[in-house]
């Protein structure tokens, strides 16, 4: 790989050791460049950790898709729905959610479409350039096989995928008949009538692959400060920037990386960062299964992810527009049991053990938010949505390129922070 250009940064912070910062500061390692990534609780600590763990350019399909404003107002009166919007009288949430609503018609999702290809089509190699580099956490093969109770449902998603195909991304993908989905899917339910099978995907235990990436940008010279909670970024005397903590620490770097995931809707408005972002707070928790599971299996029609991990399940969904900080609420985790028990037979859904919320990061129009802002030399990484672990290492790939060589790549002209 080439080296820095002129003027490139020789120290970078990365403030966020999710999966999105951790990638950004392996990458600027490979380019020479001194990284310390500081986070504000312990590494994985945030969305990173409790996700269903998919890295799936197949279904990567960006949240405002047509339709899905009808689904929200159903969720105004439906507690169960995967959809949670509760009534609300905060603005920045109402302004969050009309821009969201303006941009869902079927041009702006294709917008959004076509401008995630290039991630999620680059997004597997960046996982094996990883792998090549020393991160050794285990990294699983596997179809993705959804599931339906309705043809007429399966139909769609195979519409959906259709456009992702066209819109240049490679998927290979195929129908599946009641018995045939029933028959690759040992858990299916009698009343799964229908399933689509994507190939070429792959999945991780999320924590500790976010851990073994920490792991190895530390083994390779870079250091990772836990428990540093940023409260001021300020232009440093000599050049560069100095970060302040809640206990009084610092931290100086010639470039900032900001990769805070859903706080980062709180943090960037002063750096030029107008498109909203809010937090979409997702839930999970694992359950025992008395078959083998042999990939992931997806329930579109509830919106729930399940994942084997072990000897067990991870089940995970729900689009919940709360407060990042808002407490855990357990009746997210019924209306998940709820709606995917029907699918299921040989899992006992009420045996549940480390249930979890964590909050992703989701802008109005789809599009994630990778590059340089107003300010020289401070940049910003986020807004993946559902799909921050799968565009993860790709996005630090790119990101990082820009930082060290000062040329930022083509694929990253959809995602300006500053659009």
């Amino acid at each position: 790989m080439s080296g820095k250009g002129a003027g490139a940064p020789r120290t970078v912070i990365v403030v966020g050791a999710g999966i999105v910062g951790l990638s950004t500061a392996w990458f600027l390692q490979k380019y020479g460049v001194g990284v310390t990534v500081v986070e504000r609780d312990t590494v994985a600590s945030g969305s990173s950790w409790g996700n269903a763990g998919w890295i799936s350019p197949g279904l990567a399909i960006p949240l405002n898709e047509p339709g899905v404003l009808g689904n929200g107002l159903k969720a105004l009166f439906d507690p169960r729905a995967p959809l949670s919007v509760p009534p609300t009288t905060d603005t920045g949430l109402l302004h969050f959610l009309a821009s969201f609503a303006l941009n869902s018609g079927q041009r702006t999702w294709e917008r959004a479409l076509r401008g995630n290809v290039p991630l999620s089509s680059a997004c597997l190699d960046a996982f094996e350039e990883l792998a090549e580099g020393g991160v050794s956490a285990k990294v699983e093969s596997s179809p993705i096989t959804a599931l339906f109770t309705s043809r007429k449902h399966a139909a769609r998603l195979l519409m959906e995928l259709d456009t992702a195909r066209d819109a240049g991304l490679p998927l290979t993908y195929s129908a599946l008949e009641g018995e045939a989905a029933r028959a690759g899917v040992p858990l299916a339910s009698k009343q799964v009538r229908a399933g689509v099978r994507i190939d070429g995907q792959r999945y991780v235990n999320p924590g500790v692959y976010t851990h073994a990436l920490a792991d190895s940008v530390r083994e390779r010279g870079g250091s990772v400060v836990e428990e540093f909670r940023v409260t001021k970024v300020e232009a440093a005397r000599d050049g560069g920037f100095r970060l302040h903590s809640a206990h009084g620490e610092t931290e100086t770097g010639d470039a900032v990386v900001v990769a805070t995931g859903a706080w980062l809707g709180r943090q960037s408005r002063p750096w030029g960062v107008n498109v909203p972002l809010r937090a979409g707070r997702g839930y999970s928790f694992m359950v025992p299964t008395e078959r083998i599971v042999p990939g992931p299996v997806y329930l579109p029609e509830v919106r729930v992810a399940c994942t084997p991990h072990g000897e067990g399940l991870r089940v995970a969904g729900t689009m919940e527009f709360r407060a990042i900080d808002a407490p855990f609420r357990a009746e997210r985790v019924r209306a998940i049991t709820e709606s995917a028990a029907p699918y299921l037979d040989g899992v006992d859904l009420n045996k549940r053990t480390d249930e979890w919320v964590g909050s992703r990061p989701v802008t109005s129009d789809g599009l994630p938010l990778i590059g340089r802002t107003d300010v020289p030399g401070l940049y910003v990484a986020g807004g993946h949505g559902m799909w921050g672990l799968t565009h993860g290492p790709v996005t630090g790939r790119l990101l990082a390129r820009t930082v060290a060589t000062g040329a930022p790549s083509p694929a990253l002209r959809p995602f300006d922070p500053t659009r």
